[in-house]
């Protein structure tokens, strides 16, 4: 078995997507950053389908460029045939959505890095590693990168790899519409008809729309212009007629485009037609590598086409392989898919970034309890979680699983310092010791603060619930959480919710769980939770129950401290550690206790605050890794 299922090669930009809906591209305030163009696209939309994918092209020296890079890393995309263009800037498109057939769009690439794509990018042992390679127009528009994709497809086709073309035709890409014309899809060039042609004998699978075939085929009657492709390619030539679906032709070109072979198309809503062909092309790729008949390969095809036009943005709205059967076998129950609450939480909890199947968490996000300590001053807090960040990543050595809970009224500094360390972040917005649960001001009345995060931060509320709770307090606590909850999303942001009701009421094995069911009742679905350590085996049964059968994709479930001492959590993580939904721990006091007390009082130094903290971190960890890797985990 081949290490890659499939390469795509070409443009790679990034997407600045106007946030704001139904106006014009002159008009808009703020954008949403997205990775682009349509082999970068297809390569995140097959990998997140389960497909080994690959992208080759170029991309700058800088910000942009790295984002693109760690962006395909993070939808498991190998990046290995990626080149840094150490002259060239990353391309940039802005774009909008003004209706569902306007989509004004500007693209930034005088010189970019992608275009510089050269034959000596090519290597031929990474080409031979994969099963297929998929070719798109744009890179055929300059000798230099026709010169590229010439030598990849000859080598493909030297080692047996299939081959696929995207026609993907942009005038403005080819030199024929000004900046202003980003939009138009079709200009007739017999320039550009003599180029493609002159390659279409190299593909086994050839997709576009009726107007890309028309400039492939030299005509705009359709079914001419795909006798004409055909008569140069025994390619199956699949065409795509928007809302009526797509044809596939697999031999002679019939009379009609309705007696190709067909998939099941769907009614739904458009909402931004960007991005919906590599979508569908990402698609036809899993079925064609599938070998799967033509109508199933449509039929992802068409699907996956239907969930990038009901979606802002192109590679962030494709689905993973398990949104796809769950859209597959429930079929269509809101047409505005992205209104479709079940569908839209399975599309977030499938296609989150980074592995955190272990979560070994310092948590100092403590604000009450550091301002009570001798000394204490916000200055010298801020200075101390400073000191606590170093502890962290001193233990963490750059190794995956470990992470930080830190706020951002007192442990701003820390906070900001601890971006791109590759810790987990948490962060609270609850204000400390409220009940009802009131947030910090920094969010504003609606929340809108969250819009400045960064989108690594965990978004980390405690709320103090018990099912005995008056209707009055439950209320106004419910709505808080279902306010987050909505803001989160919208901002990009995953959630963490913590629920102490012991601190509350009195509690048996039950409460845990009924508190967990009643915030799934409300639609309320956190990508974690955090939960007080439990006595027996039963209350952790009853709540991993009451999660897993309301939300099989959670990332999971991290153990609180309460400032217990090492010697209790021992035996507390251990009985945690036997339930696999249970990730790991975040404990806070336990660790900087001892250290903050002395610290803030002047008797103990930085270095040696430093390394009590590192040393009981450690500790913790090395007691976590060893509970877990004794016992067979259970749910």
């Amino acid at each position: 078995m081949k290490p890659l299922d499939v390469i795509t090669i070409g443009r790679a930009s990034v997407d600045l997507y106007g946030a704001q809906v139904g106006g014009r591209l002159e008009d808009m305030g703020s954008f949403q950053k997205y990775i682009g163009g349509s082999p970068c696209n297809m390569a995140a939309g097959t990998a997140r389908l389960g497909l080994k994918s690959a992208l080759i092209t170029r991309v700058g020296d800088e910000h942009m460029g790295r984002f693109i890079r760690e962006e395909l890393t993070r939808e498991g995309v190998n990046v290995q045939g990626i080149k840094t263009d150490p002259e060239r800037l990353t391309a940039l498109v802005l774009l909008g959505i003004r209706d569902e057939k306007q989509f004004p769009l500007i693209f930034y690439r005088e010189n970019c890095a992608d275009m510089a794509l050269c034959e000596d990018d090519i290597d031929e042992g990474f080409i031979a590693s994969a099963r297929s390679v998929v070719a798109t127009g744009t890179h055929l528009s300059h000798p230099r990168t026709e010169a590229a994709v010439m030598k990849a497809l000859n080598l493909a086709r030297k080692h047996g790899l299939r081959t696929a073309l995207d026609i993907d035709y942009r005038p403005n890409l080819w030199g024929l519409a000004g900046h202003g014309d980003g939009e138009n899809r079709f200009i007739e060039s017999a320039a550009v008809t003599a180029k493609l042609r002159s390659t279409l004998h190299l593909f086994d699978l050839i997709v576009g729309t009726e107007e890309e075939f028309h400039i492939a085929g030299g005509t705009t009657d359709t079914i001419a212009a795909l006798r004409a492709v055909r008569a140069v390619s025994t390619a199956t030539l699949v065409c795509k007629r928007g809302p009526m679906g797509a044809s596939a032709f697999a031999g002679e070109i019939p009379a009609t485009l309705d007696a190709g072979e067909t998939g099941p198309g769907f009614a739904i809503e458009v909402f931004n037609v960007l991005g919906a062909g590599d979508g569908f092309m990402s698609g036809l790729i899993k079925g064609w590598l599938d070998d799967a008949p033509w109508p199933t390969a449509l039929k992802y095809a068409n699907a996956c086409g239907a969930f990038a036009v009901s979606r802002h943005g192109c590679t962030p709205a494709y689905p993973s392989w398990e949104e796809l059967q769950f859209f597959l076998s429930r079929g269509v129950v809101t047409k505005a898919l992205r209104k479709d609450a079940a569908l839209e939480q399975v599309h977030w909890a499938t296609n989150r970034h980074k592995d955190w199947s272990t979560m070994r968490v310092f948590a100092f996000d403590h604000r009450m309890q550091l301002e009570a300590m001798v000394g204490a001053t916000p200055a010298k807090i801020g200075a101390f979680k400073e000191l606590c960040l170093k502890a962290a990543l001193q233990v963490s050595a750059g190794r995956p699983g470990y992470g930080i809970l830190c706020d951002s009224r007192l442990g701003r500094d820390a906070l900001y310092a601890a971006a791109g360390t590759g810790l987990w972040i948490g962060r609270p917005v609850e204000w400390p010791g409220s009940r009802p649960l009131e947030t910090e001001p920094e969010l504003g009345p609606d929340l809108g603060g969250l819009s400045e995060w960064p989108l690594e931060h965990v978004v980390k509320v405690l709320c103090f619930y018990h099912p005995d709770d008056s209707a009055e307090i439950k209320s106004a606590q419910e709505e808080t959480v279902r306010r987050l909850f909505h803001a989160c999303r919208h901002n990009r942001l995953e959630m963490l919710l913590e629920i102490i009701p012991s601190k509350v009421a009195p509690v048996n094995d039950t409460t845990s769980a009924a508190v967990i069911q009643r915030f799934y009742d409300l639609g309320i679905y956190p990508d974690w939770w955090k939960l007080e350590p439990f006595a027996t085996d039963a209350a952790y049964r009853a709540a991993c129950s009451a999660i897993t059968d309301n939300d099989p994709h959670v990332r999971g479930i991290v153990v609180l401290g309460l400032d217990a001492s090492e010697e209790s959590l021992a035996d507390s993580l251990a009985l945690a550690a036997s339930h696999d939904l249970v990730k790991g721990f975040a404990i806070g006091r336990t660790i900087f206790g001892d250290a903050a007390r002395g610290w803030l009082a002047g008797k103990m130094t930085d270095v040696q605050a430093v390394e009590d903290m590192a040393a009981k971190y450690s500790r913790l960890c090395g007691i976590w890794d060893a509970v877990r890797a004794g016992q067979g985990a259970k749910a």
